[in-house]
């Protein structure tokens, strides 16, 4: 049987609540999208999003 992985995220002692970000990008050299992953704190989504790396 397999197993099942769980993350969770919790704020505890002063670590900070991070979620997980996932956007979308168009690639410029062959025009397929891209999807990129990464793990922000809750409070800085919105610049993750208005980023373009």
């Amino acid at each position: 049987m397999a197993k099942k992985a769980v993350a969770t995220f919790a704020a505890k002692a002063g670590a900070k609540s991070m979620v997980k970000c996932i956007r979308m990008d168009k690639s410029p050299k062959t025009g397929a999208y891209i999807f990129t992953e990464q793990l922000v704190e809750a409070d800085k989504t919105k610049e993750f999003f208005d980023s373009k790396k």
